[in-house]
């Protein structure tokens, strides 16, 4: 038997990556995108039919004594429709959206009337009874919205923003592009992707106006899109704003029903991004950042003028970390917002400020003076928090896992995943009153890594060990596997998709090691803005410090036969570790890996790496292309043709470096495939493919040990 070979594997861990593809990673059937009344009476949610049905409906949770799951909208039942909209397309892979179907919904103030995009299509439904019922649009639909009151719904049509009233009549355009590729309503890539602003428009609470973000993508530099696998079909052009080069230009409109228009003004010229935008009682508020995304600047704006004034700013040398959420404001005006120290970064709200050690991932919601967040003690978790003036900061959640929420009323809606999975509990005046059910299928894995803390950064860490495994019977071939990178934790007390992919390799004979180093969320601003120019440096320093710990903690660790895999940041930074490495790491998968920093987006980029004409030296150093010439040891690359986050010239260029300097590897590329791949029968085989690569290049270095 080979040295990196298991015993005889269960059926259930053989037939795990089959699992993975056809419930698209667990997604599938779990409730999501909770929206609750102010009265606290009604959820919205969508959940798709069960763990391997890949079409979403929109469903109600009613709370009341007689209440529960009532179903609004089945897709299937639905006639019309067509061609999704390439805009819709374009924010269902910015958000990654796994399922189809209605996979997002927005609703009036009360919760009264939801309304969805379908196949292009505008659909409503009322939600205390009756059958959805179609709305005459203008073109194929992206991002429809009601008004707060129900009468009108904004919707984006070739570009244009719309207005129609509910009941199908008085379509008619507020804001029409003046060039072919100027958009009202949508967000750019840059916003979407890097950001996380999806939305482009924002209802007055009156109805009778609305916030608008025109974008010109003029300016960008185009690139090309095509699937080599089908020459017949055509190149698709996309403006992607590389680092370095000009974004789009995004401007904010007041647009009347009536068609009054007035331009939101502020100095674009030092304020470039438009990160977040809203209008609530106390009128429209909007927050912009520099290019240099050193300052942030939130603005309250004239609802007649556009004029704006500052009201809150947030300044820092490396940059300032955006928190989704904030700065927001209470009913009564007080406002929200973020306060950093180097080991916390703090929610402030009014004069109350959240308490010490406690770091701030989200804010969720505010309804009235309530403020539902999201935040961390211990980075492994992260709860569900509420702030209201008379009880101060309270602790929602209890167990160990990480938990989301939606607020409304006496409601709120507590979403956990736990180690023994997920679940979704409504609360009333803080007690459980019901359950929202979970549908999605059960890895039919026993996932129970070992929670460890290495070496002098108390490195947070996961150690995946086969179920069959006895101490001291042999020796096991390490995996490193972590993410590592900014805006993700994969050490946490979940039992997440990507901990069953790591157990399902452990059973494969393999430790696995999973890492999260500096640059990582949930420690502190410092912490993560360790990474400041050097992305690589201090992140394999870490994941080489907790390999060394990890095994003083388990000496069955095999440091002569480590190999490490990733997909996107920590595919770059596991063909990082072999290129530089190779006395450490001895195999590497690089996935979707960005290899030259200077064709990647220039809002992350530039965030961890300056402008590259300011601080070239960053670039160079945090790209795999002109180290080629390093490689020593078995590389797979695996990218997907049809990637345009990551574009999959990042693979071709890097391939062709490492075969000029005569440097062999593999290549894997993915045809039709985006930045996750998610054909079932590419997601299944390409675990069995990464496994098989592992085996023979561990092997190779050690045939001696073989039985």
């Amino acid at each position: 038997m080979a040295a990196s070979s298991a015993p005889c594997v269960s059926s259930a861990v053989s037939a795990f990556p089959r699992r993975l593809a056809r419930t698209r990673r667990f997604a599938l059937g779990v409730p999501r995108q909770f929206g609750v009344s102010p009265d606290g009476e009604r959820v919205l949610f969508v959940r798709t039919g069960g763990g391997t049905d890949p079409v979403s409906l929109l469903w109600s949770y009613d709370t009341g004594p007689d209440g529960g799951e009532r179903l609004l909208a089945d897709p299937r039942r639905l006639a019309g429709g067509g061609t999704v909209p390439a805009a819709e397309r374009a924010r269902r892979e910015r958000v990654r959206e796994r399922s189809e179907g209605v996979v997002g919904y927005a609703a009036d103030r009360e919760l009264r009337v939801a309304v969805f995009a379908l196949g292009g299509a505008l659909w409503a439904v009322r939600t205390d009874g009756g059958a959805p019922f179609p709305v005459t649009a203008a073109g194929p639909v992206t991002d429809p919205r009601p008004s707060p009151d129900g009468r009108l719904i904004a919707y984006v049509t070739g570009g244009a923003l719309h207005v129609v009233g509910l009941d199908g009549t008085g379509d008619r355009p507020l804001a029409v592009p003046e060039e072919p590729e100027v958009t009202y309503g949508l967000s750019d890539h840059v916003s979407a992707e890097s950001i996380g602003r999806l939305r482009g428009h924002w209802w007055a609470p009156d109805g009778d106006a609305l916030l608008v973000a025109r974008t010109d993508p003029r300016a960008v530099a185009v690139r090309y899109l095509t699937d080599p696998s089908d020459p017949s079909r055509k190149p698709r052009a996309l403006r992607y704003p590389a680092a370095g080069t000009a974004n789009a230009e995004v401007t904010l409109h007041l647009v009347t029903v009536g068609g009054r228009r007035t331009e939101v003004d502020w100095d674009r010229a030092a304020f470039e991004y438009v990160v977040d935008a809203r209008w609530d009682a106390h009128g429209p508020m909007v927050t912009v950042q520099s290019r240099d995304q050193r300052t942030v600047r939130t603005l309250a704006v004239d609802p007649v003028t556009g004029a704006t004034r500052p009201l809150d700013e947030r300044r820092d040398p490396a940059w300032v970390q955006l928190v989704p959420g904030t700065p927001a404001r209470t009913a009564s005006g007080v406002s929200v917002r973020v306060v950093e120290r180097d080991d916390t970064r703090g929610l402030r709200i009014g004069e109350a400020l959240s308490p010490s050690g406690l770091q701030v991932h989200e804010v969720l919601g505010v309804d009235g003076e309530r403020v539902l967040f999201t935040a961390c003690e211990e980075p492994t978790e992260c709860h569900l928090w509420a702030y209201d003036p008379a009880d101060g900061f309270l602790r929602i959640s209890a167990e160990p896992g990480t938990h989301h929420g939606a607020i409304g009323g006496p409601t709120t809606v507590l979403a956990s995943v736990t180690p023994d999975g997920g679940s979704v509990t409504v609360l009333r005046d803080g007690d459980p009153a019901g359950r929202i059910g979970s549908l999605a299928e059960d890895p039919g894995l026993t996932v129970a890594p070992r929670q460890l803390r290495l070496g002098e950064h108390a490195l947070r860490a996961a150690l995946y060990l086969p179920s069959w495994y006895e101490p001291g019977a042999r020796k096991l071939p390490v995996l490193l596997d972590p993410y590592a990178g900014a805006g993700a934790q994969q050490v946490v007390r979940a039992r997440a998709w990507w901990a069953c992919v790591s157990q399902w390799f452990a059973e494969h004979g393999f430790a696995v090691l999973v890492t999260d180093g500096r640059g990582t969320p949930g420690r502190g601003p410092a912490w993560e803005k360790a990474i400041r120019g050097d992305r690589f440096g201090p992140v394999l320093q870490d994941q080489f410090d907790a390999l060394r710990e990890a095994a003083r903690h388990c000496p069955d660790l095999d440091l002569g036969r480590v190999a490490m895999r990733g997909w996107s940041f920590s595919g770059a930074l596991a063909a990082a570790a072999v290129l530089h490495h190779p006395d450490v790491v001895h195999a590497a998968i690089a996935g979707a890996a960005p290899t030259d920093r200077r064709l990647y987006d220039t809002h992350w980029e530039e965030r961890f790496l300056g402008h590259p004409d300011e601080e070239p030296e960053n670039y160079a150093r945090n790209s795999l292309l002109g180290h080629a010439h390093k490689l020593r040891r078995p590389l797979l690359l695996i990218h997907g043709l049809a990637d345009d986050n990551v574009a999959p010239a990042h693979m071709l260029r890097f391939s062709a470096e490492l075969l000029a300097a005569g440097r062999p590897h593999r290549v894997l590329p993915l045809p039709g495939a985006g930045h996750v791949p998610t054909d079932e029968a590419v997601t299944e085989h390409l675990l069995r493919f990464q496994l098989d690569f592992l085996r023979e290049a561990l092997d190779e270095l050690a045939p001696e040990l073989a039985d």
